[in-house]
């Protein structure tokens, strides 16, 4: 077993909350606004008190020499950039000689000059939410008002690149786009987009009095599946569809976290994404107020940990209950995901996804676990070919000089 402080934590930060310029239909963070609804009167801002205060904790719970600051929303760039600038300042305050990277996360439509100079002249990375050419993006992806987004998304990414922004895309795989995988690849492609995270949806209705309409592994209803969720065999179609145009033209050239993160566990190395970890628990999530919960989607009051001002990030963070909500992804899991072969690659993936029944009628089977089991048993070949070139020293490149008979 572990040692409460063997893996250094994680913590994502909201500095505005779930407030966003956009209303994507099938976005989980939203509706977390109804747990602060008396607070919505003053935009769910972090304070510089609480900035404060989470900056010189983080930095002072971390076990590594490097940390690692994620921004996320909501839409964070509707903080202005004097608010990450002063970010900054604290950093270099309570850095104590540590290196200090920072990232954000941005549906892209903000973006301008000025914080496109900003990011370039702090070496900030930028992760822009994109779901495919203008027809698939557009289908959810939309402003409150029904306009859609993609041309501002656009415009944001031109001013990436003409600043010279390392920036990379994030693409929630839906019920729409899961039927265009090579639109959507080669759209990335065509952008000039080298890093892509894809991430299926998955999400059930449950009411809540509260006004929150998504339901909570803690919700004992069963819940029906949203609509925009990726169907079974969707995702399965969407991953081996990329991966063949991968894997015989791009290995190397585009990095797919997905097929990174398999080759990874074909290894014996961590995977880098925790869906597919044996467990999970050490990557929280904090609020505008100085909440911490859990995770980024287990922002629900039964997950919530405790608040900065009053508890310390080590404290809840490495805390027996935290460190069970993590080890719970592996002591969960049903008979069939352990006698699975792929369990090494899988690891029954994310707890929030686990409300299928598996073949004995149990519930906690991943819903898309089908999908996940077509796609390993297809990349195998592949992979066990690229561990073999890895071990050997050589570049796992080399696979797109081999032909594979299925």
């Amino acid at each position: 077993m572990l040692a409460p402080f063997s893996r250094p934590l994680y913590v994502m930060t909201k500095p505005i909350g779930s407030v966003c310029n956009l209303a994507c239909k099938y976005c989980y963070y939203l509706e977390k606004s109804h747990l602060y609804a008396d607070e919505q009167k003053r935009r769910s801002l972090m304070t510089d008190e609480t900035l404060e205060e989470f900056i010189r904790q983080y930095i002072l719970s971390q076990t590594q020499a490097q940390v690692l600051f994620t921004w996320h929303g909501g839409e964070p760039l509707m903080r202005p950039v004097s608010f990450y600038k002063r970010a900054l300042a604290l950093q270099r305050e309570y850095g104590g000689g540590r290196l200090i990277d920072n990232c954000i996360q941005t549906n892209g439509t903000l973006l301008t000059d000025e914080w496109c100079q900003f990011f370039k002249e702090n070496n900030w990375l930028v992760g822009v939410s994109i779901d495919g050419p203008q027809d698939l993006h557009d289908e959810y992806r939309r402003a409150r008002g029904g306009q859609p987004s993609f041309r501002k998304v656009m415009h944001g990414i031109e001013l990436l690149e003409k600043h010279g922004v390392e920036w990379n895309a994030m693409g929630v795989v839906n019920d729409f786009n899961a039927d265009y995988p090579l639109d959507v690849y080669h759209f990335y492609k065509e952008i000039g987009c080298h890093y892509i995270q894809f991430t299926p949806i998955v999400e059930r209705i449950v009411r809540h009095t509260d006004g929150r309409h998504l339901a909570s592994m803690a919700d004992e209803a069963e819940g029906e599946l949203a609509d925009f969720s990726v169907r079974q065999g969707q995702f399965a179609h969407f991953a081996t569809t990329i991966f063949d145009e991968w894997v015989k033209h791009d290995v190397g050239q585009v990095y797919v976290q997905l097929f990174d993160s398999t080759l990874a566990c074909w290894v014996g190395e961590a995977p880098g994404v925790c869906s597919m970890a044996a467990t999970c628990g050490h990557a929280g999530v904090i609020e505008h107020n100085g909440d911490v919960y859990a995770c980024d989607h287990f922002v629900f009051p039964e997950y919530r940990l405790g608040n900065i001002h009053h508890d310390s990030i080590a404290a809840m963070m490495y805390s027996d209950r935290q460190r069970a909500f993590g080890n719970a992804k592996r002591d969960a899991l049903p008979s069939q995901c352990k006698e699975c072969k792929w369990l090494f690659a899988c690891n029954g993936g994310c707890p929030k996804d686990r409300f299928a029944k598996a073949d004995d009628g149990t519930r906690g089977l991943n819903y898309l676990c089908h999908d996940y089991r077509r796609f390993f048993a297809h990349v195998a070949p592949y992979m066990d070919f690229m561990a073999e070139e890895l071990r050997n020293q050589r570049p796992p490149a080399n696979v797109m000089t081999v032909s594979f008979s299925d």
